[in-house]
C-alpha cells in the first residue's frame, strides 16, 4: 500500500487476478464484453527466453507489472503477460492494453505433471450427455495485421501458413485481408483421439479491414482490436450441433448460430430434373437425360405450386420421399404422365438429392444421406482439403447486450483425418490441422456474417411496418445469397487447385529425399514441378475471377446503398 493506504497495482497475491486487468481490457473496448486473455503453456526454461525476447525486441508491449520478468508462484507455475498488439503499425511505440498473451511455465517440482493458472483449484466435475471441446485456433481482428505477424515471429517464430489476400474475402462492400500463422508441430499419431486432444498445433489467424464498411471493419470501431472469435475442436460435429438445436427448442436458451443460404447445399434446378444425379463410379453412362425439359418444366412448376420448395427453391427439408411422389403423381399433366411414369423413382431422387447436390459434388458418397440431410439440417459448413475434411459452424454473437451491435463468437469444428495407408503398408500417420482453414468456407463465413445482420435489419423493418427499410434489407439478403452462389464454385476452384499444388510440392520433396537415382529423381522433379505449375496458374486464374465476381457485388452494393 502506499501512504494513503491504497494498494499498488500488481501488489496482490496474483497478478493475473488484480482489478485492474479488467479496467484495462473495458478501457480499451469501449466498455463491451469480450476475450481477455490467450494462454499457452511453454516448455522448460522457456518463459525466461521469451521476456528476453520481449525486452530486446519489444520492450513496450510489457505490462508494468511484468517489466522486471515473469512471476514465479511458489509450487504452481511461472506467468509471463504481454499486450497483444499495438495501437497502429509494429513501430508505433503505444501497446494496446486491452488483449494480452499469457505464457505459463510449470513448476518442476509439481508431481501431478499438470499446468493450471496459479490460484485456479481443480475440482471433481461429472458432465454428462455431453461433448468435449478443445481448442484449435484464435482469430484476432487487428488494425495492423503485419505489424501483430511480426511481432509473432520476431518473440515466438511463428510463421504464416494461409494468406487470404486483398480482394479475395468480400461481402457486398466490405473487404478484409486474412493470414494464418503459427508454429510447426512435429506432432503425428495413429489415434484419432489423440489428434482431436492434441494442443502442440497453435494457429492465429488474424484479419485486418480494407473497407469502411463490413463485420471486421465494424468490430474494430464499436470495440477495439481483439479476439473476433475462439474455435474448438469436437469429435462429431452433426450430434453437437443437433443437441445444441434441440436443447434451445427444448429450453429456450443456448446457442444460436450463423444462418447459411440454403444454396450453399443446393437447390432444385430445372437442368437437374433433365439431368439427373451424376454419380462417381456409375457403371451406366450418366449422360443420358431422365426427362425432357417440357416434362421437366412440367415437374418444376407442381413442386412450387405445391409448396414443395422454399422460395430459393431449395426443398423443404420436411418433405418425405412419399409425399413428394404423391404430389407430383396427382398433379403431372396428361401430356406427360407416360414420360414421367417410367421415371418416377429417378424424378423423385434428383428432387430429395438436390437438399445437398453441392455438397455430394464435393463428397460423394463418403457420407450417408442422413449425415447429409442432418448437415443441411443444422447449417453445418463442409470443405474439402485433399482427403482430408473439415465441418465448421460459427455461433451467432455471444456476450452481446444489445441486438445488432458487434460482439465476440465461437467456432466448432471437426477435423475428418484420411486414413490413407502409406508405402510401407502401413496406416499414414495423423498431423495436426488436418483438413487446413475450410478455404471455401472462409468466404462463406464473411458472406454469412453479412447476411444474418440483413436479416436481422429485415425483422426489425417488417416489426415496426417500414416496407421502404425491409425492401432495402431484403434486397441486401439477396445480393449477398447471389454472390455466395456465384462464388462457391470459383472457391472450389481455389480449394482444389491448392489442394493439388500442395501434394504436388510434396512429391517433388518426396523425389529429392528418396532412394531413386540421380537421373530418375531429376525426371521424377521435373514432371511434378509441371504439375505444380500448372495447378499455381489455375489457382492464381481462378482467385482472379473470384475477384472480378467481389468487384461486381462490391459495385451492386454501392448502388444499393446510394439509392437510399
Amino acid at each position: 500500500e502506499d501512504e494513503g493506504g491504497e494498494k499498488k497495482q500488481g501488489e496482490g497475491r496474483y497478478l493475473h487476478f488484480d482489478a485492474s486487468n479488467v479496467d484495462h481490457f473495458y478501457n480499451a473496448h469501449s466498455n463491451r464484453q469480450g476475450i481477455a486473455v490467450l494462454a499457452f503453456e511453454v516448455g522448460p526454461n522457456c518463459l525466461q527466453q521469451l521476456f528476453e525476447r520481449y525486452s530486446k525486441l519489444h520492450p513496450k508491449l510489457l505490462p508494468t507489472e511484468y517489466k522486471r520478468g515473469p512471476k514465479a508462484y511458489e509450487n504452481e507455475a511461472s506467468v509471463l503477460e504481454v499486450c497483444a498488439y499495438y495501437k497502429g503499425e509494429c513501430n508505433t511505440p503505444i501497446a494496446d492494453e486491452g488483449t494480452r498473451l499469457r505464457f505459463l511455465e510449470r513448476c518442476v517440482s509439481k508431481e501431478d505433471g499438470t499446468c493450471k493458472l496459479p490460484g485456479v483449484v481443480s475440482v471433481p466435475a461429472d458432465y454428462r450427455d455431453c461433448h468435449p471441446a478443445y481448442s484449435d485456433h484464435w482469430v484476432s481482428n487487428v488494425v495492423s495485421r503485419t505489424g501483430f505477424l511480426d511481432t509473432l515471429e520476431d518473440v515466438l517464430s511463428f510463421t504464416p501458413k494461409v494468406d487470404f489476400n486483398a480482394g479475395v474475402v468480400a461481402a457486398g462492400e466490405a473487404q478484409i485481408e486474412s493470414t494464418v500463422t503459427g508454429n510447426q508441430s512435429i506432432m503425428t499419431t495413429t489415434e484419432k483421439d489423440s489428434a482431436l486432444k492434441d494442443q502442440s498445433q497453435i494457429y492465429l489467424p488474424i484479419n485486418n479491414a480494407l473497407s469502411k464498411v463490413g463485420h471486421v471493419h465494424g468490430f474494430l470501431e464499436e470495440i477495439g482490436q481483439g479476439v473476433q472469435h475462439v474455435a474448438s475442436r469436437v469429435g462429431n460435429i452433426i450430434d453437437f450441433v443437433q443437441q445444441a438445436n434441440d436443447r434451445r427448442k427444448m429450453f429456450g436458451e443456448g446457442f444460436t448460430f450463423l444462418n447459411i443460404p440454403r444454396s450453399y447445399y443446393g437447390i432444385l434446378t430445372k437442368e437437374m430434373l433433365v439431368k439427373g444425379i451424376s454419380r462417381q463410379n456409375e457403371l451406366t453412362s450418366t449422360t443420358q437425360d431422365i426427362l425432357s425439359l417440357e416434362c421437366a418444366h412440367a415437374v418444376y412448376d407442381i413442386c412450387i405450386s405445391e409448396r414443395l420448395l422454399n422460395d430459393d427453391c431449395s426443398l423443404i427439408l420436411d418433405k418425405s420421399e412419399d409425399l413428394i411422389q404423391h404430389t407430383i403423381d396427382s398433379n403431372i399433366p396428361s401430356l406427360y404422365q407416360e414420360e414421367y411414369s417410367l421415371n418416377r423413382d429417378r424424378v423423385v431422387e434428383t428432387i430429395l438429392h438436390s437438399r445437398y447436390a453441392n455438397l455430394y459434388n464435393l463428397l460423394r458418397d463418403h457420407l450417408s444421406e442422413d449425415s447429409y440431410v442432418a448437415i443441411v439440417r443444422n447449417q453445418i459448413l463442409v470443405d474439402v482439403q485433399g482427403e482430408d475434411l473439415l465441418f465448421q459452424i460459427f455461433t451467432s454473437n455471444i456476450l452481446q447486450r444489445k441486438s445488432g451491435e458487434e460482439a465476440p463468437f465461437f467456432e466448432f469444428i471437426q477435423r475428418v483425418c484420411s486414413e490413407c495407408m502409406g508405402a510401407d503398408g502401413c496406416p499414414k500417420k495423423l498431423k495436426p490441422g488436418c483438413g487446413g482453414f475450410g478455404i471455401r468456407n472462409f468466404l462463406t463465413l464473411f458472406l454469412s456474417i453479412e447476411v444474418t445482420k440483413a436479416m436481422l435489419e429485415a425483422s426489425n423493418a417488417k416489426d415496426s411496418g417500414d416496407i421502404a427499410a425491409y425492401a432495402f434489407a431484403q434486397r441486401k439478403v439477396d445480393l449477398f445469397t447471389e454472390q455466395l452462389n456465384e462464388s462457391n464454385p470459383l472457391l472450389t476452384e481455389i480449394s482444389d487447385a491448392m489442394t493439388r499444388e500442395g501434394m504436388a510440392r510434396e512429391k517433388i520433396a518426396a523425389s529429392s529425399a528418396g532412394s531413386l537415382c540421380q537421373e530418375e529423381k531429376k525426371d521424377d522433379c521435373e514432371k511434378w514441378m509441371l504439375v505444380a505449375e500448372k495447378e499455381y496458374l489455375a489457382k492464381a486464374g481462378a482467385n482472379e475471377k473470384l475477384m472480378k465476381c467481389n468487384l461486381k457485388y462490391k459495385n451492386l452494393m454501392k448502388e444499393l446503398r446510394e439509392s437510399q
